[in-house]
């Protein structure tokens, strides 16, 4: 297991926690009420900025129940946190549905964070690449 230091930058922060042990994500809460009309995205704040160790990455991810229930989602999903970043985590927050409005207040649980390790690739330029079966077919090529 690794420490992940979380640094309150607004009061009334939560600091992240998973649901159930063993969950891969830890709940990331608002730290401002939310209203979005269909259709609508803002950006919000969570009050909290995190250290991820050298060597690690942060994917903030949307809730299913939420985006379920209510169509709401995060428009960048993944969000992206490189170790070195500091700044506060902020979610780009998107109602999808069609016709009913969304709120939510401070404090309620919007997104996830989950931190993975990663090998760091070195690209290198070459004139061709390793065949495969799949080779370039794309979208769809294993459909029967």
């Amino acid at each position: 297991m690794i420490q992940l230091p979380v640094r309150r930058v607004h009061p009334d922060a939560v600091v992240p926690a998973r649901s159930y042990p063993g969950d891969a994500g830890l709940d990331l809460a608002i730290c401002e009420p939310l209203s979005l009309a269909p259709g609508e995205r803002r950006l919000v704040s969570t009050g909290l900025a995190v250290e991820i160790p050298e060597g690690h990455a942060g994917f903030v991810l949307p809730r299913s129940g939420l985006a379920l229930k209510h169509g709401v989602t995060l428009a960048n999903s993944p969000g992206l946190i490189d170790s070195g970043y500091r700044g506060e985590i902020k979610l780009i927050v998107m109602n999808t549905d069609r016709d009913v409005p969304f709120s939510a207040e401070a404090g309620e649980r919007l997104a996830q964070l989950v931190v993975l390790g990663y090998p760091e690739a070195e690209p290198i330029a070459v004139d061709d690449l390793e065949a495969t079966v799949r080779d370039d077919r794309g979208f769809g090529s294993s459909a029967t």
